[in-house]
């Protein structure tokens, strides 16, 4: 039972929002609605089925799906239940799921139906799971819909989880390599809500298309629209038409796309004919996003934009850039990732931890409560993230005078040529401005003279042309001899991680495979 002044925790505000609005739609789903009086019917039953199987305090669920409602309800009902929920992103490998199930410790899986295969596998392949539930009828798994057709609804409570219970466990990839899952208790995933709400600059009516995985970040937006009477709009995966298709069809106000999503959109020639005028805002974030494509898009789309930056290890939430202060004319301000959020407190320091004058690059650190409470089973990494009471992010950056902070680039992305520091951002952004430029990952190759060579990877907009040495010759122009890449490739599409960042693990392996040295 809840102390006196006990914070508040995710579950009371998932339970404040489907009772506030009881019988207004939560989802939109494949020409289907469902009220939020029916979603709190469907996690009172999750939460009956899990007890029934002797589900205990610290359990953890895992759930393989692309976007549908129930990825909300097995996000949730676990923690009623006691538990933990865990994510198992739709693109990753066998192998990775695998070892997330193992060290995980996950005792049930949830999955699509198209993943149902893949989930009878692992439940084969790993002695913890116990049991798999797929999201309707299939091959050698249980079946959710006829488990909850018998399952007796179970009152939800306010007040019955402390601030402290571990809530998510999320894997998160970043550049190292090392798979590792941040603990966010309660305390943080509730502050994650509080902080959206207010810090990201959101419509009042929310009618919200998510088309990025809801058990990822894409989710983060799901409960600050419920609170308001919104309704969630769920694509089971992006493509741009369907995206403009349903923005028209359910006059979306609100959605959350990653930059490589904006450029498809931007290049698909149903753009100017689509009616986006209950368009209020699209978050994006996940990567930084090319200015010269982002006044593109506010030129094209409207004024909608505004920018979210923060990692897993602080449920997303470190700095936000609002609509009004993308000032299409300003290639530096479009190049930033905004100002503090609410609740957050955010330093930048040099290696030796001192903080970092103005206009010097140092490590985005970061305090407040939404950070996580470390890595789950790994002491010495979370001893090298967490230090010094500060969530140290990898991330290097800049605060302006006018306080907005810009990233510079990955600690680990750094290239070393010819003894200079070189930022891949930095080119990155110079080469996007290019007018057949639709994406660029620039890279150091192994070079014998310079130890490491600026290579960028270019993918062109659609019947477009470039010669390599017009982008070398804007980069010298804009940044010096220094930047310069001495090899430029053109690829078709650049390859993405499971959240749409170019992924540059998988285009440094192709160069550096045959090298008698890493990076």
């Amino acid at each position: 039972m809840a102390d006196l002044h006990d914070h508040v925790t995710f579950c009371d505000l998932v339970l404040t929002a489907l009772r506030r609005h009881a019988n207004k739609d939560a989802f939109r789903y494949e020409g289907q609605t469902i009220t939020n009086a029916e979603v709190e019917d469907a996690l009172s039953r999750i939460v009956d089925l899990l007890q029934r199987r002797g589900f205990q305090h610290g359990d953890g669920v895992g759930v393989l799906s692309p976007n549908r409602p129930e990825v909300f309800y097995v996000q949730t009902a676990p923690l009623f239940a006691g538990g933990r929920y865990t994510a198992l992103h739709p693109m990753g490998s066998f192998d990775d799921h695998k070892y997330a199930c193992d060290e995980a410790e996950l005792r049930f899986l949830f999955v699509d139906p198209a993943y149902a295969e893949r989930g009878a596998a692992l439940k084969e392949a790993c002695d913890g799971v116990e049991e798999v539930f797929s999201f309707g009828p299939a091959d050698g798994v249980v079946d959710l819909d006829s488990e909850l057709s018998a399952a007796e609804p179970v009152e939800l409570q306010f007040g019955t989880r402390s601030p402290s219970d571990l809530a998510w466990l999320l894997y998160t990839g970043g550049t190292t390599g090392v798979p590792k899952a941040a603990m966010l208790p309660e305390r943080s995933v509730a502050q994650m809500v509080f902080a959206t709400s207010m810090g990201w600059d959101l419509p009042l009516d929310r009618r919200y298309l998510a088309v990025a995985p809801i058990s990822h970040a894409a989710g983060m937006l799901i409960v600050p629209t419920l609170i308001t009477g919104g309704s969630v709009t769920l694509l089971r995966g992006f493509t741009p038409a369907d995206w403009l298709a349903a923005v028209e069809r359910d006059r979306i106000t609100l959605s959350l796309l990653v930059p490589t999503m904006i450029y498809a959109v931007l290049d698909h020639p149903d753009l100017e004919a689509s009616d986006l005028s209950t368009l209020e805002t699209i978050m994006y974030g996940a990567s930084p996003m090319s200015p010269t494509r982002l006044a593109e898009g506010i030129e094209r789309i409207g004024p909608v934009f505004a920018q979210l930056y923060g990692q897993t290890e602080c449920a997303g939430i470190t700095s936000s850039m609002s609509r009004s202060d993308h000032v299409p004319t300003d290639m530096q301000r479009l190049s930033a990732c905004g100002l503090p959020m609410p609740g957050v407190r955010v330093g930048i320091f040099d290696e030796n931890g001192n903080p970092c004058p103005t206009n010097t690059p140092g490590e985005v650190c970061v305090q407040g409560a939404s950070v996580m409470d470390g890595y789950w089973r790994q002491p010495e990494l979370t001893s090298e993230t967490l230090v010094d009471g500060w969530l140290h992010t990898g991330d290097i950056g800049v605060r302006s005078n006018d306080g907005f902070i810009t990233l510079v680039d990955r600690k680990k992305d750094m290239i070393v040529s010819g003894g200079f520091n070189v930022f891949p951002r930095e080119i990155e952004d110079v080469i996007s401005e290019h007018v057949a430029v639709s994406s660029v990952a620039v890279i150091g190759a192994p070079d014998e003279k310079w130890g490491e060579a600026v290579t960028a990877i270019v993918a062109l907009k659609p019947d477009t042309d470039c010669d390599p040495d017009e982008l070398r010759h804007l980069v010298r122009e804009r940044k010096g001899a220094i930047y310069t890449p001495k090899i430029v490739e053109f690829v078709d599409t650049l390859p993405l991680t499971a959240v749409g960042k170019p992924d540059k693990k998988v285009i440094r392996a192709q160069y550096w495979s045959s090298a008698d040295r890493s990076i």
